[in-house]
């Protein structure tokens, strides 16, 4: 039988830096949660909100792999890789931080906020070479279809990372419905809902709201009004 946890969206921890306002699902920085650690080898999901012209100075990371998908607005990368890129609303960014690199990222426009998803996954090799891959995804969805964003394969569609993880995205009208097929069956499925209702198998979901379910093999996904949901499929044994 299928095991599942709930994380609605207002359980989550809210960090407000003024020029920063961090919603975190799991533990994050300074707040700590121990039933909040991680979903498997999903250890961050921070919905950022990043004021006009600000953001995160210079920092490192390593043994980590960081993936940023914005929302709305643009945000500014730059890494000690001498990678500088701008990241907009349709597309993903991975940093796989190996033996360590050194970054900073910030909003893009001065008079508009940037909203994006930053989130972190345990790699499953550690010490690898730094690396740097950003792809443009809103080119290649459908509608009323799962797409494809991140897989482990270099020649699959969407960016690569160092982990047996599959992240999908769709926009979906009210009342259709779809199945999504785990990869690996020893995997979970965490759901983040970013726009609209969504009901997984008999779980409804609002927005901004998680859900993780594993020991199963499959989910039927229903919109139960316009919506957008990002499914985020990892191992379960970390």
């Amino acid at each position: 039988m299928a095991q599942t946890i709930l994380h609605t969206a207002a359980t989550r921890t809210i960090a407000d830096h003024g020029w920063l306002k961090s919603y975190q699902t799991f533990s994050f920085g300074m707040q700590y949660n121990p039933e909040r650690i991680q979903f498997g080898a999903l250890r961050v999901l921070n919905d950022d909100w990043v004021n006009g012209g600000k953001g995160f100075g210079e920092h490192p990371h390593d043994n980590m792999e960081i993936i940023s998908i914005p929302l709305e607005g643009a945000l500014q990368h730059e890494d000690s890789l001498e990678n500088i890129a701008v990241i907009e609303a349709g597309e993903i960014q991975v940093m796989s931080a190996g033996t360590g690199i050194y970054h900073k990222e910030f909003n893009k426009n001065r008079n508009e906020p940037v909203k994006f998803l930053q989130i972190w996954l345990f790699p499953n090799q550690r010490n690898v070479t730094p690396r740097y891959h950003q792809e443009r995804y809103d080119t290649l969805m459908k509608p009323n279809q799962l797409t494809q964003i991140l897989s482990p394969d270099k020649d699959d569609q969407g960016v690569w990372i160092y982990q047996n993880a599959w992240f999908n995205i769709g926009k979906f009208d009210k009342g259709i419905k779809t199945d999504y097929h785990f990869k690996n069956k020893d995997n979970g499925l965490y759901v983040f809902v970013i726009r609209g209702d969504v009901k997984i198998n008999d779980q409804i979901l609002n927005e901004r709201d998680g859900f993780g379910i594993w020991e199963t093999e499959h989910v039927t996904i229903e919109a139960i009004n316009n919506m957008e949901v990002l499914l985020m499929e990892v191992p379960m044994n970390y």
